[in-house]
């Protein structure tokens, strides 16, 4: 009885609380890092062809050394690879690939903003990965803060590329090719022109 007494209190103790949340959010962030080397070797198929297909190549190169760049920080921390949370990551990005967007059967030129604005979202979310584990490289431990800090600084550049390529991809599905806007941008801003007080009036109302 005593024992399982001290065994209640170790694991409730204020380091294997933190331990435990540590396991949980690297993992999540694990599970994160499959749905984007998916998705980004899909983009790097897709548009293999095209001139953003190198890019997308490259990043795809990068973002999965990332991941396993992410599996040898979580060896080093002790954090074990939670396995079903990793293929719950991996079915939320195939069933991503479901999103209507716009066409029923062949592939829409929406599909090259929504891949790309969702690829962004995910490699910010790992820039702040790295910061956060560079905070806790500050402290004693087995990781290196200038390791950490290259990371980070590839995830950066990896979001600037992808944010150049989503600004190329919105000119290409929402602008003519004489460089003006679709025309339901143009009527609707005509509209708003004529009548600025009447969407903020029915807000309003």
């Amino acid at each position: 009885m005593e024992t399982h007494f001290h065994s209640t209190e170790s694991r409730s103790s204020p380091a294997a609380t933190r331990q435990r949340l540590l396991t949980v959010y690297l993992n999540d962030h694990l599970a994160g890092a499959g749905s984007g080397v998916s998705l980004i070797r899909r983009m790097a198929r897709t548009q293999r062809d095209t001139p953003a297909g190198p890019l997308l190549a490259e990043l795809a190169e990068e973002i999965t050394e990332d991941r396993e760049s992410l599996r040898e920080t979580m060896t080093a921390l002790d954090v074990p690879a939670r396995w079903p949370r990793v293929a719950l990551g991996r079915l939320a990005e195939k069933a991503a690939r479901l999103k209507l967007n716009g066409r029923l059967v062949s592939r829409s030129p929406l599909s090259d903003v929504l891949e790309l604005e969702a690829m962004r979202l995910g490699v910010e979310g790992k820039a702040s990965l790295w910061r956060s584990l560079g905070t806790l490289a500050e402290t004693a431990g087995p990781l290196d803060p200038a390791a950490v800090g290259r990371l980070l600084d590839r995830a950066e550049r990896q979001a600037a590329v992808l944010e150049r390529l989503r600004v190329n991809a919105v000119g290409r599905t929402f602008t003519a090719d004489d460089g003006t806007p679709a025309r339901a941008g143009r009527d609707h801003a005509r509209r708003t022109a004529r009548h600025p007080l009447s969407r903020r009036t029915r807000w309003a109302s």
